[in-house]
């Protein structure tokens, strides 16, 4: 009976955790469109600086995103930060995850700021094309060290939502998209009657807001479960080499997938708009 029962209660909780995800997904997804419709319609969808300059500048700490804060990297950490919770206990487990905090801000820290300094560099790497007009490659070069900031939030985002999905909580990461499409949305709608300049300049802004907000949501979930994580001195530990070999193989998979984006992005950056009707495709 007691077996029967227990059996039930997890297919509820499951069924709950299930519905939460999807449903938050759903809207996440409906804004999205709808905030890629707005964007098109106020900077416009190219043929024009600003769109052209908004999206190439995108590229960059969306293509870190995937790498640093997606895929690889949680297929590697969740595992082993479950293993340290199961085989040992929660101190252990915490301390992982402190570890590789403070291994991934030292990399993400310094990566932000070698961008933040040679972003004229960055842009001719990610939009090698804009190098012909100079007020784009201005605006992207602009743009791009006001986003790439929000790579480190969503980087501290993947490892904070691996620490929660590991406890079986899925709400706060599943609605942390929606904050980017609301800040988007919002940046968007507030500037509608300003210049491209001026509306593109508060996508902008709007973007590394949202990923410092999305950052505090998850904190904020990952400390009502106990896991305050504290900053610590970055060092090569026995649990962050293990986590780097094992995803090894996928940072590589995803980075290749990443170096044809860059190539897609390079050579679009050769025609008038073709950058926007990239991502608007």
């Amino acid at each position: 009976m007691s077996a029967d029962l227990s059996t039930a209660f997890m297919s509820g909780n499951l069924f709950k955790s299930l519905a939460t995800v999807s449903g938050l997904t759903l809207v996440s997804r409906v804004m999205g469109f709808a905030r890629q419709v707005l964007v098109a319609g106020v900077i416009g969808a190219g043929g024009n600086p600003v769109a052209d300059a908004f999206w190439a500048a995108f590229r960059l700490p969306n293509m870190f995103r995937r790498l640093f804060a997606e895929g690889a990297f949680q297929a590697a950490f969740v595992p082993l930060f479950q293993g340290r919770l199961v085989s040992e206990d929660k101190a252990a487990a915490k301390q992982f995850a402190e570890e590789v905090m403070a291994f991934l801000l030292c990399i993400l820290l310094g990566l932000t700021v070698l961008v933040e300094i040679f972003a004229p560099l960055a842009v001719h790497g990610v939009a090698s094309g804009f190098a012909d007009d100079a007020e784009k490659f201005d605006l992207t070069t602009l743009y791009l060290r006001i986003m790439f900031p929000y790579l480190a939030c969503m980087s501290m985002v993947g490892l904070l939502s691996g620490v929660l999905n590991s406890l079986d909580k899925f709400m706060a990461y599943a609605a942390a998209p929606l904050i980017l499409n609301f800040c988007q949305i919002a940046a968007i709608v507030l500037t509608a009657d300003g210049t491209l300049e001026v509306s593109g300049e508060a996508l902008a802004w709007g973007t590394a807001v949202s990923g410092f907000l999305q950052l505090a949501l998850l904190v904020w979930g990952a400390r009502r479960q106990g896991y305050w994580l504290r900053l610590r001195i970055p060092k090569l530990t026995p649990g962050v080499k293990r986590l780097l070999v094992l995803g090894g193989p996928g940072f590589l998979s995803a980075g290749a997938t990443q170096i044809n984006v860059i190539i897609g992005t390079n050579i679009a950056s050769q025609q008038p708009g073709a950058v926007s009707w990239l991502m608007n495709a």
